[in-house]
């Protein structure tokens, strides 16, 4: 049985990704950490979350970042939003959180507790 692992996007400055990485260091999970100033998200990855919980889901949608793009206002398809979101990660809810087979979005403690188990 190996030792349970996590994989963390956010970025250095979100408080929200900085309480995951806490929280699974306090419970010695190695972290896969991504930070997405500096690497963005693939593509990939990022539709596996939009499956899981749509799009407005991972959107912050109070957030200056999304202010500032005006998507509210503009029509795109699903697509152009994603790409948005790949380049313009401040888009985001962060953290996104994988750990196994379990997704999280956000400050989410129920979720990363699911991970935890899950890996069990």
């Amino acid at each position: 049985m190996s030792a349970p692992q996590v994989q963390v996007f956010g970025t250095k400055k979100s408080k929200e990704t900085r309480a995951a990485e806490r929280f699974f260091k306090e419970r010695q999970v190695k972290i896969h950490f991504v930070d997405l100033t500096q690497r963005p998200i693939a593509k990939g990855e990022l539709t596996r979350f939009v499956q899981k919980f749509g799009l407005n889901e991972l959107l912050d949608l109070e957030g200056k970042a999304y202010e500032r793009s005006n998507l509210a206002y503009l029509r795109t398809t699903e697509e152009g939003v994603i790409a948005k979101v790949i380049e313009t990660p401040e888009l985001l809810r962060l953290p996104l959180v994988r750990g196994g087979k379990v997704l999280s979005v956000g400050e989410d403690l129920d979720g990363w507790k699911a991970m935890l188990e899950d890996a069990q």
